[in-house]
């Protein structure tokens, strides 16, 4: 074996079932929200509101470099340790246990820590994409954090972001980073056909209009990764398409588990389907690559120009 040549273990992939982390996932949600919007105040806007999201680490969740006035400074969820850690290019660093406590709690002790290092930022404190949602300076409700779980979350979704980030070496198009969107609290990448789209008709709760016509401004083909809530209480990978060309729906998906789930306008495929499959990740990059195949053909997308083979580390791409 060469030194390069890493040691392969069989992958874990962790049961998530909702139930046993419902308290702790809808917690969580809402402190990526506030980190989440946090990154937003700051950053230049970018398309499709890729300044915004967060991004998968090797300890947990982080927002990357955001900019203020001569510094930047990042915020990272730590997993693994069970802290969020906040620091800045001069060397400040904060630590806050991730404990149980509410999320009134956790945006006090975040906002006073930003002030600690001379960071002042103000932000809109009704979570966005969550119906009758309360303030953040006003919850007392949303408190629980279970460690375990918080790191299986993790766990699934550093392992599928190494499956999303190998699917999207496939494509020349415009295609997003495997990115963490906060709102919707799942995981996602999206291919663009290089078409305009017809205008969205907005209506999602608590998100400006303005903002999911920008998002949705483009023909795409989507897939991620949601732990699921209480109207659909299942972890799970979903895959759909903006506008849905006819014939999708009824597309022959693999692997057998998937389908077209019509209230959701996606096609689903259970997380436990991908966990307990021999193969986990050739089972989710198959759903992957026949849900996109499904919304290129029949939204005739131009496939020849926007298509190559999956990158393989060191080997240039064939032109």
């Amino acid at each position: 074996m060469s030194q390069n040549e890493p040691v392969v273990e069989r992958e874990q992939w962790p049961e998530l079932s909702y139930s046993a982390w419902r308290d702790t996932c809808a917690t969580l949600h809402l402190w990526t929200q506030i980190v989440g919007k946090i990154r937003l105040a700051l950053t230049p806007w970018v398309n499709h509101s890729w300044h915004s999201t967060l991004y998968v680490t090797v300890r947990g969740l982080g927002t990357s470099p955001i900019p203020y006035g001569d510094r930047s400074f990042s915020i990272d969820f730590d997993f693994i340790d069970h802290h969020l850690v906040i620091s800045d290019s001069r060397g400040a660093l904060r630590r806050i246990a991730l404990r149980p406590r509410s999320v009134a709690d956790f945006y006090a002790v975040v906002m006073a820590a930003l002030q600690g290092i001379g960071i002042r930022v103000a932000i809109h404190k009704t979570p966005n994409e969550i119906p009758n949602a309360i303030p953040f300076d006003q919850d007392q409700k949303h408190r629980a954090y279970d460690a375990d779980y918080a790191h299986r979350f993790w766990q699934v979704l550093l392992l599928s972001d190494r499956v999303m980030a190998q699917f999207r070496t496939g494509f020349l198009g415009k295609v997003s980073p495997v990115h963490f969107f906060w709102g919707s609290f799942d995981l996602a990448v999206t291919r663009f056909s290089g078409r305009r789209a017809p205008l969205h008709p907005g209506g999602v709760a608590n998100l400006p209009d303005a903002v999911v016509r920008e998002a949705y401004s483009h023909e795409v083909s989507s897939a991620g990764f949601w732990p699921g809530n209480d109207s659909a209480p299942e972890a799970a990978y979903y895959s759909y398409a903006y506008p849905e060309p006819a014939g999708y729906r009824t597309a022959r998906i693999e692997p057998a588990a998937a389908a077209y789930n019509a209230a959701l306008g996606e096609f689903i495929l259970p997380y436990d389907a991908v966990r307990t499959a021999g193969d986990p990740r050739a089972t989710l990059l198959a759903f992957l690559q026949t849900t996109y195949a499904a919304a290129a053909d029949a939204g005739q997308w131009d496939r020849e120009s926007l298509e190559c083979t999956l990158g393989q580390p060191g080997v240039p791409r064939s032109v």
